[in-house]
């Protein structure tokens, strides 16, 4: 998503990780969505999620001395009851998320930006509320795509890939003989051709299952779209689509649309209960 990337999860993470064997999973139920992609993961993801926590404690206790730290009351007010509604729904898609440690702060920044590293330690800036001028709607389709992420466990996946590309590459320009340029030249070509495509799917996974958390939840799935729309009146002109780790903003919108629709039940039927 354009707020966090699933990479810069990683990056953090990366001299904490136990390489471990290479297994396929299957880490959420598929829902009503039908998200049920199976994941080869190479890393450990207990691992992951401790230097998650690490790193945000330390951002935490780092916003609280900036006193940047959950600053407005009715921000933090909003963000923490759209949270208690959602977190309940993720045990559709993964039981064990019962047991995380969820957590939501609101961190006071012009940036456009919310993120949910693995394990459940939300925060959401405050730039994403007041420049998107975002309805509670909004903001839960926001929160629902990024906890999404960590559902699927995709900075997990994310740093099982590159961990393992970078083996791959690194082997086999020494023996090809392809040098420090060739190297670089594999490097971007793995990205062109697997790096970014897979980046591209984990959005329009955390896109599907964040709108049926959020319908789930009693918050209109529609909202998602008009989430986009105003994201896509603040980017300026798109990046072009084989390059980007996003879907194109047209694509991003059909599908939408589309999955909108087919979790509207479940919005109709969560609004019956509130």
């Amino acid at each position: 998503m354009k707020f966090k990337t699933m990479f810069r999860h990683a990056v953090f993470a990366s001299s904490m990780l136990a390489l471990t064997a290479c297994e396929t999973v299957q880490t959420t139920q598929g829902g009503v969505v039908g998200v049920n992609r199976e994941q080869k993961m190479a890393v450990s993801a207990d691992a992951l999620e401790q230097a998650a926590r690490e790193q945000y404690a330390q951002l935490i206790a780092e916003e609280a001395r900036k006193g940047t730290l959950n600053r407005n009351p009715a921000q933090v007010a909003r963000i923490k009851a759209i949270a208690a509604r959602i977190v309940p729904q993720t045990t559709v898609f993964r039981p064990d998320a019962r047991g995380w440690a969820w957590e939501v702060n609101v961190l006071t920044s012009p940036e456009v930006n919310a993120w949910c590293m693995p394990g459940g330690k939300m925060a959401v800036y405050s730039g994403l509320i007041e420049k998107l001028q975002a309805t509670d709607d909004e903001l839960a389709a926001v929160m629902g795509h990024e906890i999404a992420h960590a559902l699927r466990e995709h900075a997990r996946e994310r740093a099982s890939e590159q961990m393992f590309a970078s083996g791959v590459i690194s082997v086999g320009s020494a023996l090809l003989g392809l040098g420090q340029i060739g190297q670089q030249g594999a490097q971007y070509a793995y990205m062109g051709l697997v790096g970014l495509p897979n980046s591209r799917a984990h959005e329009t996974e955390a896109d599907r299952l964040g709108i049926e958390l959020a319908a789930r939840a009693g918050y209109d799935p529609r909202a998602a779209i008009t989430l986009w729309q105003k994201m896509g009146q603040l980017g300026g002109g798109g990046t072009p689509k084989f390059l980007s780790t996003h879907p194109s903003q047209s694509d991003r919108l059909s599908d939408l649309s589309a999955y909108s629709q087919r979790v509207m039940p479940l919005y109709e039927q969560a609004k019956k209960t509130r």
